[in-house]
């Protein structure tokens, strides 16, 4: 019986594939109740996390906290710990808005590392990229019986905006699968990282012709939109 890989695959290097055990795990928890950001900041000071403070672009009251791991622990022990004491323990949890999901390769990435562990953390905590919009989606169980080839012209015509907008300097994606990590069984959670708000708008409205928005998507969102006001990469 052949045993089972489920290793992330990358692209060849020196005529060998890339492989790792390793991914990263993101968190977006979301909060009403926080009129002032100032403690909050503060406390996010004092701590070791990793993370980025957005303010609620739809929420005057609200934020969320994007954190991130190599290790799911982290979120139960670390995190956990973190919103249970301070400031954030007297905020009111917005679970419709709670997302995670991890990185992942599709065996072309030349920098397989790079590309599981360190993309998205440097795409987030970027100053001068403070724009974010976080949203699930689910596409229709059809999409996964369809030939591998329609699947990859579906999903090469729709990489193909997003590439497009990322070339123009206008917006940076972050890709999560989130299978079996999420209440509503979503399959993916995406951020669009941007200077500013609307061409992460263009973005989303440029999607919405692809045939695997039109024809295959479930559901998307619901979406949080925010400015990051705190950001920290170690």
């Amino acid at each position: 019986m052949e045993q089972l890989d489920i290793r992330e695959k990358g692209g060849l290097r020196a005529g060998v594939q890339q492989t790792s055990d390793r991914r990263l795990f993101m968190q977006v928890l979301a909060f009403g109740n926080a009129g002032d950001t100032a403690p909050l900041k503060a406390a996010l000071d004092a701590s070791s996390l990793e993370a980025v403070l957005y303010e609620d672009a739809n929420d005057p009251r609200g934020v969320a906290l994007l954190t991130w791991s190599d290790n799911p622990d982290h979120f139960v022990t670390a995190v956990r710990a973190f919103v249970n004491a301070g400031p954030f323990r007297d905020l009111v949890l917005k679970p419709e808005y709670s997302m995670m999901g991890r990185t992942y390769a599709i065996g072309h990435e030349p920098n397989l590392e790079d590309w599981l562990l360190d993309r998205s953390r440097v795409a987030v905590t970027d100053p001068e990229w403070p724009w974010a919009v976080w949203y699930p989606l689910r596409r229709k169980g059809e999409f996964n019986s369809l030939p591998p080839e329609e699947q990859t012209a579906i999903l090469r015509e729709h990489g193909r905006i997003g590439h497009s907008f990322g070339e123009a300097g206008f917006a940076k994606d972050v890709r999560l699968a989130s299978f079996g990590m999420d209440k509503r069984d979503n399959d993916f959670v995406i951020g669009l990282i941007g200077r500013e708000l609307y061409p992460l708008s263009a973005c989303v409205q440029a999607m919405r012709k692809t045939k695997q928005t039109s024809f295959h998507m479930q559901e998307m969102g619901p979406f949080f939109i925010g400015r990051a006001v705190w950001q920290r990469m170690a």
